[in-house]
């Protein structure tokens, strides 16, 4: 934890955009907003539709603020920029005040509106562990996608070498294949599938089974698995990083007592006049 200085304004500023309270506040604004573009979706009166526009402003102010506020709590105003998330809902903000009609960019303006409920993630420290946690499993993931679409491609060869002259629509290409065997990992109708052709092949049901075991069991659980690693591995850094991060605060703690007592000692060993 940084320690923050008592006796001056930026540690108020610190204070106060660092307080529960005022997180909190921040979290209601973000659902409120959510509830504003949700809202904008259904045939409103004019009134209610007005008031909503004057909210959705009232909302990109109070973000503004708030994003000022954030910026104004660094005393080292680059680290700001260094922080991804800082970056992420400052784009948010700034976008949102594009004007949402009367431009070319009305639909990007209208999409910024609907990704400030993202800010949720930004705001709340365990969303962010997540969001950190699953972007860094991507490259472990992609690996094992790759293998999944090496298992996919072999067993789409042979299905439509063997029972292409049974439904040419499912298994007619290579390319088709593969999307039937989609159909039958994600367990959407594949009995039919698996049926018509043991009507042919009475054995055929092999292939689905082995298949279904790889993609919905196997690679499926290492999926699982990666992310979970991945996420282990975040919450302890994180974990560490706040011990270390209150190691120094108290360390800075007990050298300004001790810089306060040897003042103070001084002082009092001083000659007096």
């Amino acid at each position: 934890m940084e320690a923050i200085p008592s006796n001056s304004l930026l540690g108020l500023v610190k204070r106060v955009e660092r307080s529960i309270w005022f997180q909190g506040f921040i979290i209601s604004v973000i659902i409120i907003a959510a509830l504003t573009v949700g809202a904008k979706t259904y045939s409103l009166p004019y009134e209610v539709e007005l008031a909503i526009n004057y909210l959705d402003t009232a909302i990109t102010a109070f973000f503004l603020a708030e994003i000022v506020l954030r910026f104004v709590s660094y005393e080292k105003k680059r680290a700001f920029f260094k922080d991804p998330w800082n970056v992420f809902d400052m784009v948010i903000v700034v976008g949102s005040l594009m004007p949402i009609s009367d431009t070319d960019m009305i639909l990007v303006a209208r999409l910024l509106r609907v990704f400030r409920v993202l800010r949720l993630v930004s705001i709340i420290p365990d969303l962010r562990v997540l969001i950190n946690a699953l972007l860094k499993a991507i490259p472990k993931m992609g690996y094992i996608a790759l293998l999944m679409f090496i298992i996919f491609y072999l067993f789409a060869a042979v299905g439509s070498i063997f029972f292409e002259n049974v439904n040419e629509t499912l298994w007619g290409d290579i390319a088709i294949s593969m999307l039937t065997l989609f159909r039958v990992a994600t367990f959407e109708d594949w009995t039919d599938v698996m049926y018509e052709t043991m009507a042919v092949y009475p054995f055929s049901w092999i292939f689905y089974v082995v298949f279904i075991f790889l993609t919905a069991f196997v690679f499926l659980n290492m999926m699982v698995g990666v992310v979970l690693d991945v996420m282990t591995q975040e919450t302890s850094a994180k974990e560490h990083q706040e011990q270390e991060d209150n190691h120094q605060a108290l360390v800075n703690q007990i050298s300004e007592l001790q810089k306060q007592v040897q003042a103070l000692s001084d002082k009092l060993d001083k000659p007096k006049d």
